[in-house]
């Protein structure tokens, strides 16, 4: 029961915070996902509906060996930025997915922010 009211918390924040940004293919929406294991990061455009960049500690990009942690974050945070600059992408909106902007997610977005990333 404890568990799903909090589901639902966090369902409500992310409710709350998409109503108020979205991607455009000048800016798009840095969304990051962590689940116990992973970490995905996400470049989309909400306008035309499609993702233009992707980072994630599965398959391919060199970060199969890292996990959900700080030090995991602030590896894919560095990993998307670098992502995303090779697609040509400088700005963009942050979607914390309603998570605290603390800890993993903190360092995942100073770690972009220190590799070229705008937001």
């Amino acid at each position: 029961m404890k568990t799903q009211k909090k589901h639902q918390l966090q369902q409500l924040r992310r409710w709350r915070i998409r109503k108020k940004i979205s991607g455009t293919s000048q800016c798009p929406r840095m969304a990051v996902c962590f689940s116990n294991e992973n970490i995905h990061v996400q470049f989309i455009d909400d306008q035309a509906g499609r993702t233009i960049a992707a980072a994630s500690t599965i398959g391919k990009g060199g970060a199969s060996s890292l996990s959900a942690n700080v030090a995991g974050a602030t590896a894919i945070g560095a990993l998307a930025a670098k992502t995303a600059l090779e697609k040509g992408i400088t700005q963009v909106v942050f979607d914390r997915g309603g998570r605290l902007y603390h800890g993993k997610v903190k360092a995942l977005a100073d770690a972009a922010r220190q590799a070229g990333l705008k937001f």
